[in-house]
């Protein structure tokens, strides 16, 4: 919405344009002084230690606002590692194990091109793909909406080595986040699936924080999928867990191993009306 939009609602002079009547002001030492700034211009006062609970806030509304006015209701999100190469760039890949997981960027692609025809079939407001945004898997889920025709999400986070998002994320919904704990919230928010592909740290800390989240049931069960059995059970002794009894049993069945995009949107749809809702 627009200031302009809002004229009906509110008959006070909106602070758009108290900010254009002040950056007119005369040039003396009063109005160069940080006081005078209004506050919601003033990015030095927005960034003190003591607006930290603003700036949580703002994080968590920015990319909410957008979402619903793009009208984006449900995601399916895609989790995975950045190192993750295409094929043809899998001979540059930093080690030869790394260069065999290329295969899963052409099942990332696939699976998020099946989900986008899905989601555009319901306007693009359901089924919408959501990743990282940036390179690997996650631009593998990009670029298979992309090829759909359809809209995807990129939930970016500023790096020490900056990231920038991959070319396939739709712009207007491509976000940029400080706070790790903000983007979180968003990758589950309005999920209705959660895929995760062979990934890094980052991977295992999105993996382990949702299974937690439902495990717990802070967060309705929905399809939890991971591509690449032989992967996950080479690096997490899953059974290992079930039986030194640091989960229970039934907490494995929360998880579903697949190799395929066909199978995972097979296993998307065997879940489909048990708890994940239309």
């Amino acid at each position: 919405m627009t200031p302009a939009d809002d004229d009906h609602r509110n008959v006070f002079r909106h602070s758009d344009e108290d900010a254009v009547i002040v950056a007119k002001d005369p040039d003396t030492p009063q109005t160069r002084a940080p006081a005078y700034r209004l506050a919601f211009t003033d990015t030095e006062f927005l960034l003190r230690e003591e607006l930290r609970p603003i700036r949580l806030q703002l994080e968590l509304l920015k990319p909410q606002l957008v979402m619903d006015e793009r009208g984006v209701k449900t995601t399916v999100v895609m989790f995975g590692g950045a190192r993750i190469p295409a094929p043809e760039d899998a001979a540059r890949a930093r080690t030869p194990a790394l260069a065999a997981l290329s295969h899963y960027y052409v099942e990332a692609e696939r699976f998020a091109r099946l989900i986008t025809e899905r989601s555009i079939a319901s306007y693009g407001h359901d089924w919408v793909i959501c990743t990282g945004g940036g390179p690997g898997v996650m631009e593998a889920g990009n670029k298979g909406a992309h090829e759909a025709g359809g809209q995807s999400i990129g939930l970016g986070i500023v790096l020490p080595h900056e990231q920038a998002p991959n070319l396939y994320v739709t712009p207007d919904l491509s976000f940029n986040f400080h706070y790790f704990a903000i983007r979180k919230m968003h990758f589950l928010m309005r999920a209705r699936a959660i895929t995760v592909f062979p990934g890094g740290f980052g991977t295992l800390d999105e993996l382990f924080e949702t299974l937690t989240l439902i495990q717990t049931k802070r967060m309705k069960r929905l399809p939890f999928i991971l591509f690449g059995r032989e992967f996950w059970e080479s690096i997490i002794n899953w059974q290992g867990l079930a039986d030194a009894g640091t989960i229970s049993a039934e907490d494995l069945d929360l998880i579903t191993f697949v190799e395929t995009a066909d199978e995972a949107i097979a296993a998307i749809d065997r879940f489909k009306g048990d708890d994940c809702a239309d």
